[in-house]
């Protein structure tokens, strides 16, 4: 087993090598004048079962392509087997066609990593569980909420907690953690006009006096997040604090959660964290490397993935 990663989360592909005990690959991934991508592996892989680690995060054609240029390099430096390893999976809120004339996006990238010559994907909380079948190859969804879970057990007292979701599409997810917690859950119904912008309309169930973990797959603008805690705030929550896996975290999203009603964010590092992201006082970054490298070692081992999480 090689482990390689692209230029997207350096910092979590040391954590990941470190957890499995092994060197990160050599591989030079640079670009021409031009901002033409160049890679180039450094060491023989001929037969190797490869994990390439790539997040597709900011800027995200960019990072596709690294990866996209990285897993050509390595099947054609004959690699046994090639694993794109994506903890956050850029394009996966296009799963479907919101109104006329529009892409499925997540299908073509899908088809672009499966054509690009990648064996297996590993990727973590994907925006829609379907896009698992847009792939044909083998995808593990790995899932952050035992992780998620872990944290809160160990900073809040669950008598008082309440689990709640941001939006009706939530609640499978916020169901799962609430079921680990032994939580209530809530929902907070919504109305959204134009993409990026949120109305928040009402909250199902009783917040009154509780420690309410809001939680969801991606933070983008802060919008709905901040929306969301502002209204579970007015019905009488004691506090909110959200738990996000994929911190995208765009424009002016750092500032709009530093002055929200917010107690915390807590983010995975499935994204790199930005240095606005490390000042803030209100964020917090879980590392998901064990995950991550458990998982990778289980796919090396064939081994089971999916008992992660039972």
């Amino acid at each position: 087993m090689k482990l390689f990663a692209g230029n997207s989360n350096s910092h979590l592909a040391d954590a990941v090598a470190s957890y499995l005990d092994i060197s990160l690959g050599k591989a030079s991934v640079r670009r021409f004048a031009d901002q033409e991508i160049f890679v180039e592996i450094n060491e023989n892989v001929r037969g190797e079962d490869v994990f390439v680690l790539q997040s597709t995060s900011f800027p995200t054609n960019d990072h596709l392509m690294e990866l996209l240029i990285m897993i050509d390099a390595f099947r054609r430096s004959s690699a046994k087997r090639i694993t794109a390893v994506i903890p956050y999976f850029g394009y996966a809120r296009q799963d479907r066609k919101p109104a006329a004339r529009t892409p499925i996006s997540a299908k073509l990238v899908a088809n672009l990593i499966t054509e690009a010559g990648a064996d297996r994907v590993l990727t973590l909380d994907l925006h829609a569980g379907q896009i698992q079948g847009f792939f044909d190859i083998p995808t593990d969804n790995l899932y952050a909420v035992p992780v998620i879970s872990r944290d809160v057990k160990a900073k809040y007292d669950l008598s008082n907690t309440m689990v709640v979701s941001p939006d009706v599409g939530g609640v499978v997810r916020a169901r799962a953690l609430a079921k680990r917690l032994d939580a209530l859950l809530a929902i907070v119904d919504k109305r959204r006009d134009r993409p990026g912008e949120s109305e928040v309309m009402n909250v199902i169930g009783d917040v009154t006096g509780k420690d309410c973990i809001l939680i969801d797959d991606i933070i983008d603008s802060g919008g709905t997040l901040c929306n969301a805690a502002a209204t579970i705030m007015d019905r009488g929550a004691k506090s909110v604090t959200a738990y996000i896996t994929h911190g995208v975290l765009s424009g002016k999203a750092v500032e709009r959660i530093e002055t929200s009603k917010l107690k915390e964010l807590v983010i995975t590092d499935s994204i790199q964290p930005t240095e606005a992201v490390k000042n803030a006082e209100k964020i917090r970054v879980l590392s998901i490397d064990q995950l991550i490298g458990e998982a990778i070692n289980r796919t090396a081992l064939e081994q089971s993935v999916s008992s992660l999480f039972d």
